[in-house]
């Protein structure tokens, strides 16, 4: 959230064009995947009541309440998390 404002900022301000800006945001959303899939390791479970689902543009966004996200090392009780994903080979075209 905070890239994208920084960039909406940005672009506002005339520091960057609009297509600049989404480079930077598809580059990260590659960069994070990767990162994601070569450098983490852990898994996390995550439970909770779901709040709202959504399945538009081969995008899922779930909302869930009161969501209890456990590692092997800890837990973590979060009040509302909104959680988008996308298929990662989509991000690759």
């Amino acid at each position: 959230m905070c890239l994208t404002d920084t960039l909406d900022e940005m672009v506002q301000n005339g520091t960057l064009t609009p297509d600049l800006a989404i480079q930077v945001l598809v580059q990260f959303d590659k960069s994070m995947t990767e990162a994601l899939e070569t450098q983490v390791k852990s898994k996390v479970s995550i439970k909770g009541h779901l709040h709202t689902y959504r399945f538009c543009d081969n995008v899922w966004t779930f909302i869930l309440q009161n969501a209890l996200f456990k590692s092997e090392e800890c837990q973590e009780t979060v009040g509302r998390v909104k959680i988008v994903a996308c298929d990662s080979k989509l991000l690759s075209q």
